[in-house]
């Protein structure tokens, strides 16, 4: 029998609710939620790992006050924080896409479709954007619909509206990703 993952998990208050960091041993990030949806993300980790043993650790790797420094304005660390995706390949590059939106920048679903390669796959595209278990720092709140609109997110419309919000007054650009003077 295969030894059970082993996941730190830690919490982190936000200006928009308490978040749930999980990361494996080596220090990269697993998941990234919101306590609130503990009936999703639990048994999320258990569906794409088997036996999970979860283990509270304070600030595993720094990842914690990395997504404190995040909410307080430092829009841009979360760019360099370790991930590891655990999806089909399809999701993984749709992802590791997602990793590729500056903040402060939307794009839409049919856009996230053309650069993998595959235009056509804008629903699977979405698809995989809202199974993204690594929310914020895989930053899926970033992609909107095609006319502007704010569209889905697993955290709720008003933590995405805040998360771009947030990204566009400390990047220096309006909620749509556009140039604002300083």
């Amino acid at each position: 029998m295969d030894k059970p993952w082993k996941f730190f998990v830690d919490y982190v208050s936000t200006p928009i609710g308490t978040a749930v960091v999980a990361c494996d041993e080596e220090g990269s990030l697993r998941l990234f939620d919101w306590s609130d949806h503990e009936e999703r993300w639990q048994p999320m980790l258990r569906a794409r790992y088997g036996d999970v043993e979860l283990a509270e650790k304070r600030d595993p790797f720094g990842l914690t006050s990395a997504i404190a420094s995040y909410m307080n304005g430092e829009v841009n660390i979360i760019d360099a924080l370790p991930v590891a995706f655990a999806g089909t390949p399809f999701q993984n590059k749709v992802w590791q896409a997602l990793r590729t939106i500056p903040a402060g920048k939307t794009l839409s679903y049919g856009i996230l479709a053309k650069q993998i390669g595959d235009p056509k796959a804008v629903r699977a595209v979405g698809l995989a954007n809202g199974a993204n278990p690594i929310g914020v720092i895989v930053p899926c709140h970033r992609v909107i619909g095609s006319d502007g609109s704010l569209t889905g997110y697993g955290g709720g419309l008003e933590r995405k509206r805040w998360l771009l919000a947030h990204e566009a007054r400390h990047a220096g650009t309006d909620l749509f990703g556009k140039g604002v003077s300083r």
